[in-house]
């Protein structure tokens, strides 16, 4: 008999809900159910192994509060699958009719879930290795590192305006080896410089405080932390399996991180493939037109990956697209990408995809077309073009 755990994850707790099979009447079951409250202590996850759960499920609720729980029961044995937060909730609402969201419903409704789709993987979001599992934790601290950054560079770059104007604006960067960016090592006392020496000697401000100085400290402190992450993900993107994932990714000029964005999100490239390694088609009739019509389901899945696939919503008359879905973090990547790369024609690239995305983009920014809207639009077919070159290189089943 099967023994499979719903784990609800909090700050510093579980819920949990441990089922041999799926009751009849989950919502009354809901009501009758012994379930289970396990603290983040010894103590708690000592009681959790205790329930010798052969299967768990969780939602990924971020990567600190159920990377402790999942890795706790992975090194006893457990499996560990994981449920998207939008499947559970349709899952929860529409199919169990559980009460208003709680943890203990979340925790009936992940057990309940696995009952009825543990022979679909499709329906659990994959479980990547530890190099997967790495470079995603890595890329999500640069990206926690850059939004520290931001205020603290804009409040002293605010201060240097009446302090020290000449320097306020400059754009400084960080050095070889990690070396601190210029400016905010000298503020930081840190790095010399004969030229903001000399600057400083002349200048119309009112004189640098010490908190710009403690501000350019913390800055040095978070760009040498960046450094040393960036230096973390260059090894792990050079392993062998990631070559030719990067030579296509050369095609379309993405720099390190962004290519360490896309392979936390989409390595590896068959999990979106069917059972045979080749791009799931399907024809089916068309909602409206009632024809025969193509359906790109392994396309469609990857772009949603990557979040960049919209979808339609409508009611009565009115009709608009969105995204749902998907990873923020590789569409604020993709978007950045279109802007530095794609948009200005000097830096451009000068390849088949440049040359197709520009040109698309050049017209309908003569068109007169919201350049936000023009971006994303531009965002989405790279993603497109980018499905076609991984399969291709990687599969060489693409028709």
């Amino acid at each position: 008999m099967i023994r499979i755990l719903g784990l609800d994850v909090s700050k510093s707790s579980v819920s949990a809900c441990l089922l041999t099979e799926k009751p009849e009447v989950p919502r009354q079951f809901y009501y009758e159910c012994p379930f289970n409250f396990f603290s983040a202590n010894a103590q708690g996850i000592k009681q959790l192994l205790e329930l010798k759960p052969d299967i768990a499920i969780m939602e990924p609720t971020g990567v600190n509060y159920s990377k402790l729980w999942g890795t706790h029961l992975a090194r006893a044995g457990v499996e560990v699958r994981l449920v998207g937060h939008k499947e559970l909730k349709n899952y929860r609402a529409n199919h169990l009719a559980l009460p208003d969201k709680d943890d203990d419903a979340d925790a009936l409704a992940l057990a309940c879930y696995y009952f009825d789709y543990q022979l679909d993987q499709r329906r659990f979001i994959q479980i990547r290795d530890r190099y997967i599992v790495r470079i995603r934790e890595l890329v999500l601290r640069l990206a926690h590192l850059n939004r520290v950054q931001s205020p603290i560079i804009n409040r002293a770059r605010q201060d240097l305006a009446w302090q020290f104007p000449e320097v306020a604006q400059v754009k400084s960067r960080r050095g070889e080896a990690g070396l601190a960016p210029l400016l905010w090592g000298w503020l930081a006392e840190i790095r010399k410089s004969t030229r903001y020496d000399r600057l400083y000697s002349e200048t119309v401000g009112l004189g640098i405080t010490d908190t710009v100085r403690e501000h350019a400290k913390r800055i040095c402190n978070l760009q040498r932390e960046e450094h040393g992450i960036e230096g973390e993900l260059r090894e792990l993107l050079a392993d062998s399996r990631f070559d030719a994932y990067r030579v296509v990714f050369k095609k379309f000029g993405f720099g390190e991180r962004v290519q360490a964005v896309l392979i936390s999100q989409i390595y590896p490239i068959e999990g979106f493939l069917d059972a045979n390694g080749k791009p799931e088609v399907r024809i089916l009739k068309g909602r409206n037109s009632k024809k025969p019509t193509k359906r790109h389901l392994s396309l469609r899945r990857f772009q949603k990956a990557l979040g960049e696939a919209p979808s339609m919503e409508q009611s009565g008359d009115k009709k608009k697209t969105k995204v749902v879905g998907g990873s923020d973090l590789c569409r604020k990547s993709l978007w950045q990408w279109v802007y530095t790369r794609i948009e200005p024609k000097r830096v451009r690239l000068k390849n088949e995809i440049g040359k197709s995305l520009g040109e698309q983009l050049d017209a309908e920014k003569t068109a007169g077309r919201p350049m936000r809207l023009v971006r994303n639009r531009i965002a989405a077919k790279a993603a497109r073009l980018l499905f076609r070159e991984l399969v291709k290189a990687l599969t060489n089943c693409l028709e």
